[in-house]
């Protein structure tokens, strides 16, 4: 057995022209290591894909297509296929290296300006390199055999020239689950407030896509499912409320639902981050339609400082529309908060909550549900689901607490029916509302369970 091995280290300052003339090989291969990079350029995924396609058209390769994914919460991988061969790349932002493998056929692409153009686009200080050769032509032997033989399929026509098919994916991804959507490749929006990172994607499946510090908010084509039962639940168990006030929410959905209702004199919304208003105004404007509407009163302003101000008895429906329990939303999952919620509710009153998936963070669910119980009272605390496919296990849940005798499953089925047609809902109807309380025994279980007995029979992410 022969083996030949012929590699050259290569540093970033230098290379040359004449080491392609004497290739004498069938391509050229690229190792590459960036350090010093920019950490906010290594986690994204649409700067890194237009690069990793410039690096090679600049280079004069012909792009085939392109495969990203962004992983949550950092990290990018991809691929650029291009008929010389491929672009390929793995990051790591939180070491603001990158891992980087260019590898040409024939003498048409110099490799070597794909890398200079990289190292500038990534902001490195720094690369190293080794170049080998593949396919060294002293130790290949040409075969001739007839390629029609060898085809069991007719031949695909060929691409229009210039065609680039772009295969750019978000991921959201937790210790031992995923979902990955395929977009544009173009963001939509992007901004950092003091509060978190705020971005919309254009997605192919389900429209653009809000997320925030990498986790999926809402998507065009199926927030109707949360906002509708976030919302008309409520609404048609206590058809008395006069005032209701939303907490979170900055997309605008739950305060669109709301203000269907007529008999609301005053809907006010506490989101504490502008530019979540402004990009679903820019973005999602189905969602952040109803921003004008006189009945509404809009504050920016930090929601929990806003509930401690607040007059007792204020309000007879308070809905905490809130992220998961990280970041801004953090303090939205306390009992200090939950007590003042109860405080600013009306005798019969009702709050309810997003109160996250019984499968994905069982841990959470439970403890979300015990501290209820002891503010509300156990026979005063409802849980319901409801099938939101964007969302982790596409099983969510929403809480129902009630301060008076309101009861989820006591109302106006007809009135239920004929609002649901008139308004013209994708989701909420006379029938949902009752079959979303038919609750599954491992979550009855989970709710008669206690913080700290959960286990991983239950729940998709470790519990401890």
């Amino acid at each position: 057995m022969i083996i030949a091995i012929d590699f050259v280290f290569l540093p970033d300052y230098y290379f040359t022209q004449s080491y392609t003339q004497l290739m004498n090989a069938l391509g050229r291969h690229i190792l590459v290591e960036f350090y010093n990079c920019s950490p906010e350029l290594m986690n994204d995924v649409v700067h890194i894909e237009n690069s990793m396609v410039a690096a090679a058209e600049t280079a004069g390769a012909t792009v085939i297509n392109s495969t990203f994914h962004h992983f949550s919460p950092y990290g990018v991988s991809g691929v650029v296929v291009i008929q010389e061969s491929h672009l390929a790349i793995h990051t790591w932002p939180e070491f603001g290296y990158a891992a980087v493998d260019l590898f040409t056929c024939g003498d048409s692409v110099d490799p070597w300006v794909s890398y200079n153009y990289l190292k500038d686009a990534f902001e490195a200080s720094h690369g190293s390199a080794m170049e080998c050769r593949r396919g060294q032509l002293d130790l290949l032997k040409r075969n001739d055999f007839n390629l029609e033989s060898l085809r069991d399929v007719s031949p695909q026509p060929q691409e229009k020239l210039g065609t680039i098919t772009r295969d750019v994916w978000f991921t959201e991804r937790d210790e031992n689950i995923a979902l990955s959507l395929k977009h544009t490749g173009n963001q939509l929006y992007k901004k950092d407030s003091p509060y978190q990172r705020v971005e919309v994607y254009e997605t192919l499946a389900y429209g653009n896509l809000l997320t925030l510090d990498g986790m999926v908010m809402c998507t065009q084509k199926d927030e109707y499912v949360y906002h509708e039962m976030i919302t008309h639940v409520p609404m048609f168990s206590n058809p008395k409320a006069k005032r209701a006030l939303v907490i979170g929410g900055g997309d605008g959905g739950t305060v669109r639902e709301l203000l269907r209702y007529e008999q609301l004199e005053e809907v006010t919304l506490v989101e504490i981050d502008e530019l979540v208003i402004e990009a679903c105004k820019l973005h999602l404007p189905e969602t952040a339609v109803a921003f004008d509407n006189p009945r509404l009163n809009l504050l920016v302003e930090d929601g929990i400082k806003y509930i401690k101000e607040c007059a007792d008895e204020r309000y007879d429906l308070i809905i905490v529309d809130s992220a998961d329990p990280v970041g801004p939303g953090e303090g939205l999952f306390t009992a200090e908060f939950y007590q003042e919620v109860y405080r600013c509710l009306t005798k019969d009153g009702i709050m309810i909550t997003q109160s996250e998936s019984p499968r994905f963070n069982s841990a959470v669910f439970v403890e979300i549900y015990d501290t209820y119980k002891q503010i509300f009272g156990a026979e005063k605390v409802h849980c319901y689901l409801a099938a939101i496919p964007t969302y982790p296990t596409g099983t969510w849940s929403f809480s129902y607490s009630s301060k008076g005798e309101a009861h989820p499953l006591t109302f106006d089925v007809n009135g239920a029916a004929a609002f649901s047609k008139a308004q013209g809902l994708k989701y909420y109807n006379e029938d949902i509302h009752m079959a979303a309380f038919a609750l599954p025994n491992f979550v009855k279980e989970l709710l008669n369970a206690k913080p700290g007995q959960v286990t991983n029979e239950y729940s998709a992410e470790p519990t401890a």
